[in-house]
């Protein structure tokens, strides 16, 4: 962790997190945006979830995709964690099981781009409500 030595450097690492945030609160349209949510409960840190998310937070950055990240509790899933639930605008969710780094990017680049499913997909055995 870089120390802060001046106004300048916190003001830099206050516009940082802000545009970090950005990613995960775009409250004001999400019905709009590809909705993506890492499943964070315990089960799912212990595997891996918060690299995961960290991961998905920069490609959807890098790649300047419409999308917001979120995490969420358990999705009841927890054999085949980290898992990730990503939802296209008008279309049912789907939910990736085993996600590390590699295949997050697959995630975003084969699925979300590209609309190919991946291996990996579960069943969805639950209700929004």
């Amino acid at each position: 962790m870089t120390k802060i030595k001046s106004l300048d450097d916190l003001r830099q690492k206050k516009q940082q997190l802000e545009q970090n945030m950005e990613i995960r609160e775009k409250s004001d349209h999400p019905e709009s945006l590809v909705q993506i949510k890492v499943a964070m409960a315990t089960c799912g840190i212990a595997s891996g979830a918060r690299t995961v998310m960290n991961a998905l937070v920069e490609k959807i950055k890098k790649e300047n995709i419409a999308a917001v990240v979120t995490q969420t509790g358990c999705m009841g899933y927890c054999y085949a964690e980290p898992t990730v639930e990503v939802k296209k605008p008008g279309q049912d969710p789907v939910v990736f099981s085993y996600v590390d780094v590699k295949k997050a990017e697959e995630i975003v680049d084969k699925y979300i781009r590209n609309n190919e499913l991946l291996d990996g997909i579960l069943p969805a055995n639950y209700q929004t409500i």
